[in-house]
């Protein structure tokens, strides 16, 4: 910081014709001096690093929090997002997921061991397909489904799948009993497409450009985690929840 300054100060032009300004052999020097004090003292260049990557890591945290707020109702209170858990639990997970994403495979479980636990938890679902076709063909099967209210347990046998193609709908049908007929047509239905570019945008808006991404409050949990780590988020939130009603 002194050395900093001392740039700073000698960089910076007289405001006042009382205070004489460096010349610029002085600020060759003072610049000199620095360098060669940086060079003999390298912990001080990663110290400094170290507190611009943790601002910028503050800054993104904000603006993060600040989007989250300002899209609250579009992750909440969609009625076109798919809702798992208790529809009436007093806090909501919101997750960004892609079926063919190898980490949404494995936090899937997780996922539904947090409603296993916690009663009053509330799971939105965001269809994010982000890795190809097949995650967009993935995505329309699961988001067709519930119109034969059977979203959960498609959901839960696409994570499950090795390959989502024409083959996975008879199968998944057969073994869920859908109208597989009715499964087809629906998955063609323009509001799905809507749906899923609804999620583009939000996710956007939100600077989530990976998958699984969780919403928790006004917190954001980028990538895979086990139950500990969403029920550590979900106890935090119901805590600032219930200190807001006081």
């Amino acid at each position: 910081m002194l050395f900093a300054s001392t740039i700073a100060l000698a960089q910076e032009p007289a405001k006042k014709s009382s205070q004489p300004a460096f010349n610029q052999s002085q600020r060759t020097d003072i610049e000199r001096i620095v360098r060669d004090y940086l060079l003999k003292n390298p912990a001080l260049i990663q110290e400094a690093l170290k507190a611009q990557a943790e601002q910028e890591r503050l800054l993104l945290s904000l603006k993060t929090k600040q989007a989250i707020q300002a899209n609250r109702s579009a992750l909440l209170n969609n009625p076109n997002s798919p809702v798992g858990g208790n529809p009436k639990g007093d806090v909501t997970v919101v997750e960004f997921f892609d079926y063919r994403c190898g980490y949404c495979r494995q936090v899937s479980p997780v996922v539904a061991q947090l409603i296993a636990a916690d009663p009053k938890v509330r799971v939105v679902y965001k269809d994010f397909p982000i890795l190809g076709p097949e995650s967009v063909y993935g995505a329309r099967i699961a988001l067709a489904a519930r119109k034969q209210n059977k979203y959960s347990d498609v959901h839960t046998a696409l994570m499950a799948t090795d390959t989502i193609d024409e083959n996975a709908i008879a199968r998944i049908a057969a073994q869920l009993g859908l109208d597989g007929k009715r499964l087809r047509s629906d998955m063609e239905d323009t509001s799905i497409g809507k749906i899923i570019d609804k999620n583009y945008q939000l996710a956007s808006t939100l600077n989530i450009n990976g998958t699984p991404a969780f919403v928790v409050g006004d917190q954001m949990l980028p990538g895979a985690t086990d139950l500990a780590g969403l029920l550590a988020f979900v106890s935090q939130e119901r805590a600032r929840l219930k200190s807001q009603v006081k």
